[in-house]
């Protein structure tokens, strides 16, 4: 039990219980709605999705975002007539991009802000630039793959139905406000960033209209198991000294170890998906103790999420709500889009470290 971390579960936890009530209330429907009321061509539903997703992954766990928006955007495309396989593509990539953004972006960052002690507003200016470019690549990328569905420049003509009610979320939609207020003067607080998402659950618990009950039978207790069962293997290996060897890597705040980090975390997180690969590292982590290659890992072990469909856990979550629609997205099929984006975003990655590093 001691090799549990705790303070990510509770975290997760938190992050959990205040999404089940945003998405009781309608809160993502409504900005899906408002957003995408100025998408009139593709391109510009294509930017709609990249953005919605890329920064809805920042501020909440990417994995819930992408679980919620896929139908929506399935939804979408069935009413223009469009090939969804596209929009679905770009929404996977840009929402593991943009969630390399924040702490709370997704479960790995959450395991390197808190193992790291970067402050939240710290670990956000320096990945801002990486995540908004990053997106401003996706665009690109899934254009060029895609020419001839973007080729088209026919005006779009549909109309979301309204599924919420602005009164119902008000308490919710404040109580997040605070949190991510929280999250940003935690620093000044003094309070870990794992205490302020507990705080803002509470209050949810306590002034939402749902029944306490409801918004924690939402809270995925098998991530949470998943995680507390990881940091027991990981935790037991490391104490047999089965980590040993991995230790004794020579790893320095230079740019040989920023190219380490990055060529490490592309294969790794394709043999162990990028989650377990982060707690495997965190051990050889606080041996460098490193401000920049804490970042470097962060930021590597996301992106490299893109290069193939079993990279990150947002990939399988998109692509198997697509497969009940009938939505087949095959390997091959994202990998053509995947890789040149891990490629070129993983450029970007090491430029910004050595520029704001």
């Amino acid at each position: 039990v001691d090799f549990i971390d705790f303070n990510t579960i509770f975290l997760l936890l938190g992050m959990m219980i205040v999404i089940s009530a945003l998405k009781a209330d309608g809160f993502f429907n409504l900005i899906a709605e408002k957003t995408l009321s100025f998408a009139t061509t593709k391109t510009r539903l294509l930017s709609c999705i990249v953005f919605i997703s890329g920064i809805g992954s920042a501020f909440l766990v990417n994995d819930a975002v992408v679980l919620i928006f896929t139908p929506i955007i399935i939804s979408i495309c069935g009413r223009i007539r469009s090939n969804p396989v596209p929009y679905l593509i770009a929404e996977i990539l840009s929402s593991n991009i943009g969630s390399a953004m924040t702490i709370t972006g997704n479960p790995q960052n959450m395991l390197i802000g808190l193992s790291s002690g970067i402050s939240y507003l710290d670990f956000m200016l320096h990945l801002l630039p990486v995540s908004f470019l990053g997106m401003l690549l996706t665009i690109a990328v899934v254009k060029l793959i895609y020419r001839k569905e973007f080729s088209d420049k026919t005006i779009l003509t549909y109309k979301m139905e309204s599924d919420y009610k602005l009164k119902d979320m008000y308490a919710s939609v404040v109580i997040f406000v605070l949190l991510v207020i929280g999250f940003f003067l935690g620093k000044i607080l003094d309070l870990p960033i794992c205490v302020i998402a507990l705080a803002a659950a509470s209050l949810i618990i306590l002034f939402s209209k749902h029944k306490p009950a409801a918004l924690i039978k939402e809270v995925d207790w098998v991530l949470l198991l998943f995680f507390a069962a990881l940091f027991i293997v990981v935790g037991a290996v490391r104490y047999t000294g089965l980590l040993d060897s991995l230790l004794a890597i020579p790893l320095k705040d230079d740019f040989a170890g920023l190219l380490s980090i990055h060529g490490i975390s592309l294969v790794m997180s394709q043999i162990l998906s990028n989650v377990p690969y982060t707690v495997l590292m965190l051990p050889l982590m606080e041996t460098v103790n490193s401000e920049t290659l804490w970042l470097a890992l962060a930021s590597a072990s996301t992106l490299a999420g893109n290069a193939t469909i079993i990279g990150a856990m947002a990939n399988i979550i998109v692509i198997e709500s697509a497969d009940k629609y009938g939505i087949k997205i095959g390997f091959w099929e994202f990998f053509k889009s995947g890789i040149i984006l891990t490629v070129l975003s993983f450029i970007l990655s090491i430029v910004v470290l050595l520029i704001v590093g």
